[in-house]
C-alpha cells in the first residue's frame, strides 16, 4: 500500500463504518441457535404442542419438528417430552429455556413493531376516555365511517397512562388534568384536541327544588356528586376563589360518565366539560347550574406512537376529529401544535 503527497493511503477502502457502543461479543454470536428453531419452540411451549405449534405459525407439522430436532441438537439435551405425543409437554430444562427464550423474543417483537409501521391504513384501533366515548364520540362515529367507508374503526373506552398505548392501538384520546403532565416519551407524539369549560349541571327536576344558585359559594350546600375523588370539585372551587375545606360530601362514581347518569337521573349536582354534556343540554336532560365564570382544568391529548403517526388511517381520523371539535358550540375548541 503506497502513500500518495496529500498523505492519503491508495488503496485505502474508505472511512470505517461507525462500530455501536453496544453489540453481542463473538462467543455470543456462536452461541446463538438458528432462529427458525426459536420461533418454532417459543410456538410449541407457548401453544402447547408440536401440531398447535404448526397451526399458528402456519407451517407443516413435520417442519415445526425438524426445528425442535435441530434445537435439541444444539441444546444437547431434550427439550420436548414425545412420550406424551405432539401436544405434549416441554421438559423441566425445556421449560426453563422456554421462559427466557419467550422474554428475549418478546423484547425483539416490540423492538421491531415500533421500527416498522404496521401498513394496514384500513383499521383503525382507537383507545378513548370513556367519558369521551359514551358521551360524544360514539354518537358521530357513524359520521366517520361515512366520510371514510373503507376504514374499520375499532373503539375501545380505556382509562390509561399514555404512556401504556399498547403496540395494537393506532392512537389514545386521554383527559390531561392541568399540571399534571409528564414529559413525554420520545416513542410517542401527541396533539392538544380541544380545552372545554368545567360546567355544573344538574337535571331540571333537581333544580326545581332548589333554590336559586346565585353565586358558586351557593353549591356547596347542594347534593354534589363526585367523580373518583372531591378533587375536580375542589380545584373549580379554588378558581371561583371559594374555600371549599371539609365542605365537599356527596356519593363518588369511579368515572364521568357515571356521574353524569346519576346527575341525570335527578341526585344532585355534577361537574363535566362541555364537550360531554353538550348533548345533554341541547336535548334538555341537564341544565347549566347559575351563570358563573368558566372554568378550566384541563384538555384533551390525542398520543400515538411516532410510528403509526403519518399512518393513513389515523391521519384522516385526526382531520376528522379536529373539525368536528371546531364545529361544537362550547368551549375553547381549537387544536394547539402537536408535541413531540
Amino acid at each position: 500500500m503506497t502513500t500518495t503527497a496529500k498523505g492519503k493511503q491508495r488503496g485505502a477502502s474508505g472511512p470505517r463504518p461507525k462500530v455501536a457502543p453496544y453489540g453481542l461479543s463473538p462467543e455470543q454470536r456462536r452461541a446463538l441457535p438458528p432462529f427458525a428453531a426459536l420461533k418454532a419452540f417459543e410456538a410449541i411451549g407457548t401453544c402447547g404442542g408440536i401440531r398447535r405449534a404448526a397451526d399458528v405459525l402456519s407451517i407443516d407439522h413435520a417442519a415445526i419438528s425438524r426445528h425442535l430436532r435441530a434445537l435439541e441438537e444444539w441444546a444437547g439435551t431434550p427439550l420436548f417430552d414425545r412420550g406424551s405425543g405432539t401436544n405434549g409437554q416441554l421438559t423441566e430444562t425445556g421449560h426453563r429455556f422456554h421462559v427466557a427464550i419467550t422474554r428475549a423474543l418478546n423484547d425483539i417483537a416490540l423492538a421491531a413493531m415500533e421500527f416498522k409501521p404496521r401498513l394496514d391504513n384500513k383499521q383503525l384501533v382507537l383507545w378513548c376516555a370513556p367519558g369521551l366515548a359514551s358521551e360524544w364520540l360514539t354518537g358521530r362515529i357513524g359520521d366517520f365511517t361515512a366520510d371514510f367507508p373503507d376504514i374499520q374503526i375499532e373503539l375501545q373506552p380505556i382509562e390509561t397512562a399514555a404512556g401504556a398505548i399498547d403496540h395494537n392501538v393506532d392512537a389514545h384520546i386521554h383527559y390531561v388534568i392541568d399540571g399534571t403532565s409528564a414529559e413525554e416519551e420520545d416513542a410517542f407524539r401527541s396533539v392538544a384536541l380541544t380545552r372545554p369549560p368545567i360546567l355544573a349541571v344538574a337535571s331540571p327536576k333537581f333544580l326545581a327544588g332548589q333554590a336559586a344558585f346565585s353565586q358558586p359559594s351557593d353549591l356547596l350546600g347542594a347534593s354534589l356528586l363526585h367523580e373518583a375523588s372531591i378533587d375536580q370539585w375542589r380545584r373549580w372551587f379554588e378558581q371561583h376563589g371559594v374555600d371549599s375545606e371539609g365542605k365537599l360530601d356527596g356519593p363518588r362514581f369511579w368515572q364521568g360518565h357515571l356521574t353524569l347518569a346519576a346527575a341525570r337521573r335527578g341526585q344532585g349536582i355534577a361537574l363535566a366539560n362541555a364537550l360531554l354534556v353538550d348533548d345533554s343540554l341541547r336535548k334538555g336532560e341537564l341544565v347549566e347550574v347559575g351563570t358563573f365564570d368558566p372554568v378550566f382544568l384541563g384538555s384533551y391529548m390525542l398520543t400515538s406512537r411516532r410510528s403509526r403517526w403519518r399512518g393513513e388511517a389515523l391521519a384522516n381520523f385526526r382531520r376528522w376529529i379536529e373539525r368536528e371539535l371546531s364545529q361544537c358550540p362550547s368551549g375553547d375548541l381549537k387544536s394547539t401544535p402537536a408535541r413531540g
